[in-house]
């Protein structure tokens, strides 16, 4: 069982910016397990970076499925001992279910399922992986965890006319967000005694499946910020919010 290396795992790894997010930190020389809901995406991303000298596993593991959690722990754990990097990646924009509409908008339309099915997948989901992986970072000498956010989850930024989002209105994801950035400054607050570093990054709008096709920036930007956050050194902030190495309003 290796102890040297460090060890990460990106939920949602298999594309976009989570995937990006594996081939900077394996080219930093980590350890990167992709997490993938389909067992047969997870492998072929984990052997396309393995292609490019990456050392790269994968795991199967769903953030709203719970019995894909504990078992994802002990692979872990029986591979490596510790966990020393969480990337809390995996997201979504509509529920999935709304194939002609995602049900999201305006605070007095949103429906009841978009809520429940977003923040199953970003905010439950996310806690509960957290959960599942915590008692390994603890094991780590330098554990990070880092929570994919989003501007639109910033109250402030929402409640400034000058701002680029104000009156963006997608109630279901902005609260979403919202929610995992309070997660963020719990965890990081109950934790604070310990090395561990916990984290919410803004990756900006990006060109993926979710950001679309007219989203100014690329995913090797899109990664910058979750991949400074994995390796931040024992000096680095905990609790905070941050984009492309700014501080952003909660």
């Amino acid at each position: 069982m290796a102890q040297a290396q460090t060890v990460a795992l990106i939920t949602g790894g298999n594309k976009g910016i989570g995937l990006e997010t594996a081939r900077q930190l394996a080219a930093k020389g980590i350890t990167v397990i992709i997490g993938a809901r389909d067992k047969a995406k997870g492998d072929a991303a984990a052997a396309e970076l393995r292609k490019a000298g990456a050392d790269a596993h994968s795991v199967v593991l769903d953030v709203t499925d719970a019995a894909t959690h504990a078992p994802a722990a002990r692979f872990v754990e029986q591979q490596w001992g510790r966990l020393d990097v969480l990337v809390n990646n995996a997201g979504i924009s509509r529920g999935r279910s709304h194939a002609g509409g995602d049900g999201d908008g305006a605070p007095s339309t949103v429906s009841q399922q978009a809520l429940r099915e977003i923040f199953d997948t970003n905010f439950f989901g996310l806690i509960a992986v957290t959960q599942a992986f915590l008692p390994l970072v603890r094991k780590s000498p330098a554990g990070r965890i880092v929570n994919l956010s989003s501007i639109l989850g910033s109250m402030s930024a929402h409640q400034d006319p000058s701002s680029p989002i104000y009156g963006y209105l997608m109630t279901a994801y902005n609260a979403s967000k919202a929610a995992v950035n309070m997660f963020t400054v719990q965890l990081a607050h109950e934790l604070r005694e310990t090395p561990i570093k916990v984290n919410a990054v803004h990756p900006g709008w990006v060109k993926t499946d979710m950001g679309g096709p007219e989203a100014p920036m690329d995913l090797t930007d899109g990664a910058k910020t979750s991949v400074a956050m994995a390796t931040l050194s024992a000096d680095g902030p905990t609790g905070g919010y941050f984009h492309m190495g700014q501080t952003l309003g909660w």
